[in-house]
């Protein structure tokens, strides 16, 4: 007996119910703000696909290769399809295509349902856990539809089949319409190519801040429909695989954020519903079951807390880990700007920092012209308009504290060392309002960022050289939107460079302890500077002995994004939990390249390896040379 026309029939079906459910959740999406479409971001998707997403995915290798045959099969199978029986050509050979995708499906299946078994905590349960069922249902109908001989197809076989594809092809196209697990295969296609940030498939990392238009009365996000429609569609691209949530530091610390969590709430606040379906792990403290949204209905607190969003560090670790390209710091950035901006809701010191910001335009209230006494006996020149420099060290807000003094004046040690032409701003600067922009006082770093602009105008140099990946990303990379562009170089890199070129008189280091080295996150995941650091100290002929995170998936040292202001106590600290890194490896000293991190790190109490600065280890082996 010949079903074709019953499989014709059920494809159509399919297909007409895909469209009814995409066009449901299309006129969810629509409720947020305009964005620009490129609609040439269709025709990236295969790249965009099968390139980034898959650079991810490939960092595990079991659900990589799992996965290339699910999906691979899966979209190879429907194609086929589509093309022999959507449009009735019934052609045999095509058969042979479809049994064969069919069961490179259905062995990526089976590694996905053995993965179900024992699954680790990070995923998602609930309808998750149907989907080995469902898709096996649509791999074997296909077989035995497709596969088996006409005259092998008795009745109950070919009802079972019937049945069978039935099941798997309602969780394809029901999935997208009713928010089941399968929308994320529509959803996540159509992210890729509307992506919020479409640069960071160009090669770019895409990592600055966009900025706010105050004069339009831009205040960030306070409902779900103030989100940018291509970010309510990506939440919806989510697979709820809990990468983002494994690599949280503040998930890790027990404080009340789990990355998965916040972008599903957000799904939640889209679709006008409650997390009581929810079936992963919940905010540390929070429980589950008692939050809901709507498009036009505040976020915080109905939807989310507000201690959920000031525990963000903006590490950034969760948007490098997410499989389907997420922008998890720029959601919550823009529920911050929201809270402070139009409430002036801000937990901790932050409030009095900030006050400090606005009046001083330092954060701890200081007067500018004390920014640099710690410099008072090394000659260091100031900037001066009609003196052009080499070099212009900008010190950043550190500057202000006795610690982070030993690193600025190791640095000034290497550059005259160096014979380096540089020097530095002297009263003239002023905090470059990272922290502000990060706490959401968009208001705050806009008039900051202007002001440095018009000093730096003023000067005439080549390049800008600073200790603190905050300013350098700053000013490298989101003061360019307001018309300040530099060439601005990581102390670590320069110095890497004055080594290379023969300039630095540096001998190796007589320390022979253990070494371990701490990536900063606005250096190595915002700014991609990995290798410089290491370089450095390899030319010290010193043996890093890496934590087992470290590079792209190092742990942040929780001093990024206001945290330490905020302070949103959790079960541990994330400094003790990174000293314990450093620990597990045997490190005696923890080489830093970041004075936030140097003082978070410095921070943790009892027995620790000691922290230096890369540029004090370099000023040492200024010391240790023949």
């Amino acid at each position: 007996m010949s079903l074709a026309p019953a499989v014709t029939i059920l494809f159509w079906l399919a297909v007409s119910t895909l469209a009814v459910g995409l066009a449901r959740r299309a006129r969810l999406w629509r409720v947020g703000q305009a964005a620009p479409v490129e609609w040439a971001g269709l025709l990236a998707v295969p790249k965009r696909y099968f390139v980034d997403v898959h650079h991810v995915v490939a960092r595990d290798p079991y659900i990589a290769r799992a996965h290339v045959a699910t999906a691979g099969g899966a979209v190879l199978a429907l194609g086929l399809v589509a093309f022999n029986y959507g449009l009735g050509i019934y052609l045999p050979v095509l058969d042979w295509g479809i049994v064969g995708a069919a069961i490179a499906m259905l062995g990526g299946v089976y590694f996905v349902w053995k993965r179900r078994r024992q699954p680790p905590q990070r995923l998602s349960r609930g309808a998750w856990d149907r989907l080995p069922y469902t898709l096996a249902a649509f791999a074997i109908g296909l077989l035995l539809l497709v596969g088996l001989p006409a005259e092998a197809l008795s009745a109950a076989i070919a009802a079972i089949a019937l049945v069978f594809l039935l099941v798997g092809s309602a969780e394809l196209a029901l999935g997208i319409g009713i928010g089941a697990p399968m929308k994320h295969a529509v959803a996540g296609l159509l992210h890729l190519a509307f992506h919020p940030r479409p640069e960071r498939f160009e090669g770019l990392r895409s990592t600055a801040l966009k900025p706010l238009s105050l004069d339009r009365q831009e205040f960030g996000v306070t409902i779900p429909a103030d989100f940018r429609w291509n970010q309510l569609l990506s939440f919806d691209a989510c697979v709820q695989c809990g990468k983002c949530e494994q690599s949280c530091p503040a998930f890790a610390a027990g404080q009340p954020l789990n990355p998965k969590k916040l972008i599903q709430d957000l799904v939640c606040g889209l679709a006008g519903t409650t997390d009581a379906a929810y079936a992963g792990r919940p905010y540390p403290g929070i429980a589950i079951g008692s939050h809901q949204g709507a498009p036009h209905d505040a976020i915080v607190p109905k939807l989310i807390e507000p201690q959920t969003l000031w525990s963000c560090t903006t590490c950034r670790a969760c948007v490098e880990e997410c499989p389907m390209l997420i922008e998890h710091v720029d959601a919550i950035v823009g529920i911050r700007r929201s809270l402070n901006l139009t409430q002036g809701d801000v937990p901790g010191t932050a409030p009095d920092i900030l006050a400090n910001l606005r009046e001083t335009e330092t954060q701890g209230g200081y007067d500018n012209a004390r920014r640099y006494d710690w410099a008072i006996d090394l000659d260091v020149p100031t900037a001066e308009a009609g003196k052009p420099i080499d070099l212009l060290l900008i010190a950043g807000e550190g500057a202000f504290e006795m610690r982070y003094q030993q690193t600025l004046r190791a640095l000034v040690r290497i550059l005259k060392a160096a014979k380096a032409d540089f020097a530095v701003l002297g009263a003239c600067e002023r905090d470059i309002g990272d922290t502000a922009r990060r706490l959401g006082d968009e208001a705050t770093f806009q008039s900051l960022a202007r002001q440095n602009i018009e000093t730096l105008a003023r000067l005439d140099f080549k390049r800008i050289v600073t200790p603190d990946p905050h300013v350098l990303h700053s000013l490298r990379n989101e003061y360019s939107a307001f018309g300040g562009r530099y060439e601005v170089v990581h102390h670590t890199a320069l110095i890497d460079e004055l080594m290379v070129a023969g300039k630095v008189p540096f001998g190796k280091l007589p320390d022979a302890r253990t070494l371990t080295y701490h990536d900063p996150c606005y250096l190595g995941r915002y700014n991609g500077e990995f290798g410089a650091p290491r370089a450095v100290l390899g030319r010290l002929g010193v043996g890093v002995r890496e934590m087992e995170r470290s590079g792209l998936r190092a742990r942040c040292c929780g001093g990024g994004g206001g945290a330490p202001l905020t302070d949103i106590p959790g079960k541990q600290r994330i400094p003790d939990m990174r000293m314990g890194d450093a620990q597990a490896v045997g490190a005696e000293i923890v080489a830093v390249a970041c004075p936030q991190c140097t003082a978070m790190l410095e921070g943790v109490a009892g027995a620790r390896a000691q922290v230096l600065d890369i540029a004090e280890l370099v000023a040492l082996s200024l010391e240790a040379r023949p």
